[in-house]
């Protein structure tokens, strides 16, 4: 039953990945003064975020190891258990900051740093997912 939920996230998590790179604007200042595009890009990067997160969960409620106390120490405990190397949980950890920010201060986004974060950090995401798939292609039949 998780790898099922597991997987039904990882495909929601491609959705958000595609709405975002099918609307992120090459330009920032686009972003900037776009409403629309704003509430796209931001929601489905919040997304994005949040199922990485919850996804983690689901794989460390099946090892033997304390749950995180915070969203960020999910991708600590996922790097710990070598589910995810080091440099991309700390990568994902600092998401958790937008996603943070996205949700409870809305009004003070910098659409500059946004715009970044999808040109340079979105394949992190992918990177995520792929080695998920990986972690349960290893485990196989004993994770259901």
């Amino acid at each position: 039953m998780a790898r099922e939920v597991i997987e039904q996230k990882l495909d929601s998590l491609h959705r958000c990945l595609q709405r975002i790179e099918a609307k992120f604007p090459a330009d920032v200042n686009t972003l900037a003064t776009d409403y629309d595009l704003q509430d796209i890009i931001s929601l489905n990067l919040s997304r994005a975020v949040q199922l990485s997160v919850d996804i983690g969960a689901h794989l460390i409620a099946s090892l033997s190891v304390p749950p995180p106390g915070t969203m960020g120490e999910t991708f600590d405990l996922l790097a710990q258990e070598q589910i995810l190397d080091k440099e991309l949980a700390t990568k994902l950890k600092k998401s958790v900051g937008f996603r943070n920010i996205a949700v409870h201060s809305y009004e003070s986004i910098n659409w500059e740093i946004v715009h970044n974060i999808v040109k340079y950090h979105l394949s992190e995401f992918s990177e995520f997912a792929k080695a998920t798939m990986i972690w349960l292609e290893n485990k196989n039949n004993s994770f259901k």
